[in-house]
Formats: C-alpha cells, structure tokens, sequence
C-alpha cells in the first residue's frame, strides 16, 4: 500500500539560513533569481524559487512553498490534467500537456503556483516536493539540508503526530493549532508556530471544507459560457455581415440610378 508522505515546518527552529532553497535551485536547476524591473532583491516565490523564507517581526522566518493540498483545487481547476495529486503525496505538474491558461494560479487560496514568464513558451512552475526522490524512498532535498530540522519528512499522519506531540509538551512554545491538518481540506505540509500563519493565504481563515467543490461550481459554467460566447459573436458577425452586403447592394443600386439619369 502506497503510504502518503507530508513534511512539517516548525517555524520556531527556521533560522533563516536559506539552504532550504538552495538545495531545491540545485535539484531542479532553477538557476539563479533574475532582478525585476520593480524589485532588485528577489525574496517571493518565482519560477526560479519554488520555495522561500519570509521575514517577519522580531526574527520570525516563515518557509513559504506548495501545500500539496489533499483535495488540490489547483488540480480540479487543470482543464488538460496538467496537475496531478499523486498517491504519494505530492502534486506534480506535467508541462507537455498544459496549455498556459493558469486557472491554477487563481485557483490556488495559498498563491503558490508562477508562471515563466522569462521563457518564450511559458510554464506554470512551482515545487512538486522532490516527487522523483520519494519515489526512490529518498527524502526531498529541502528536508535534507535543513541543519536545524526545522522541516521533517515522513508519512501524513506520522508528521501530524509529532506536531501534536511538540504541540501538547510545549504548550508556552505554539499555538495550539497544527495548520494544515485539516484547512480547506487539509494538505502533506503542515505547520506549527509561535505566530499567527493566517499571511500564507489569501483568506486568514479558509475554513475546513476542500476547495475543489467550489471550484468546479466555478469551472463548470465554462463550457457553456464559451458555447453562448460563441453563438453570439456568429449571430454579431451575421448580422454585421448581412448589413454590410445590404449597404454595398443599396449603394451599388445608387449608383446605377445615378449612371441612367446621366444618360
């Protein structure tokens, strides 16, 4: 039986150091992080960095990086099956069959997903949590260079253990939530902290029901959308067409008439 695999971030050991990231550049050949017009100092997640750190008051470091959602709303809004929850846990991404139409990114309540905006065939991008490596029972390569454990990597319900665990013999260190046990729907990255967390979504509170239920009432009035879209820009063409031949008919008529009197 395939077990589901899930990593834990307990903010209160991150330090900072970044080798989380860029152990991921160096496993997916990520490059480096190009400076953009509006922002010399790359620090947000971007097709070049599927994971990051993000600062906040009184030397708090937040790692930010896909969710693996257990019901992916990223995945329910692919059109093409692009996206993929696997078995193991993470969701991957299959760039042969996307066809660029990013309903992922708006789709996503944790603003993960990038596009590639640098290639001239653009991608989505983001982190697939090293899929290959845990197919080879391997753990994924942030894990893995993290040197103050910060992020652990074992199956689900083993993560959320522990982060119960750590929760219920600390209670002065945590907040008394594991985040991303059960938030919309719950998802293989959870987290313990000492501060709030509601700033790694678009909604603070994003309640417990999955996402995909909500995003297929959306999708599903897309076809026919774009069928009745369709027939009222042919019925447009038509009559746009038809009076743009009455109008040269009548004008050639004019002009007839005009050509009789002068005789």
């Amino acid at each position: 039986m395939t077990v589901r695999t899930g990593i834990l971030v307990d903010t209160t050991l991150c330090t900072g150091c970044e080798r989380c990231v860029e152990a991921c550049k160096q496993e997916n050949n990520l490059g480096t992080d190009l400076p953009r017009r509006w922002k010399r100092s790359i620090d947000d997640l971007s097709s070049t960095r599927f994971t990051t750190i993000i600062r906040r008051e009184g030397n708090r470091f937040i790692r930010q990086f896909c969710r693996h959602c257990e019901e992916p709303a990223c995945v329910s809004a692919c059109i093409v099956g692009a996206l993929q929850k696997t078995a193991e846990g993470p969701v991957i991404y299959d760039s042969s069959k996307c066809i660029g139409c990013r309903y992922c990114l708006v789709s996503c309540p944790f603003g993960i997903p990038r596009y590639d905006w640098e290639r001239p065939t653009p991608y989505v991008r983001k982190c697939i949590m090293c899929h290959p490596r845990v197919l080879d029972g391997r753990t994924p390569a942030c894990v893995e260079a993290c040197p103050e454990k910060a992020t652990i990597f074992g199956s689900r319900d083993e993560i959320i253990r522990e982060a119960h665990r750590r929760i219920e013999e600390n209670p002065e260190r945590y907040i008394q939530t594991v985040v991303g046990e059960t938030e919309a729907g719950g998802s293989s990255v959870v987290y313990i902290s000492d501060i709030p967390l509601g700033f790694l979504s678009y909604n603070p509170r994003p309640g417990n029901q999955a996402l995909p239920a909500l995003t297929w009432s959306a999708l599903s009035k897309v076809p026919p959308l774009i069928v009745g879209t369709g027939g009222l820009m042919t019925v447009i063409y038509w009559v746009i067409e038809r009076r743009m031949k009455l109008s040269a008919a009548a004008s050639h008529t004019q002009a007839s008439k005009g050509e009789k009197n002068n005789e």
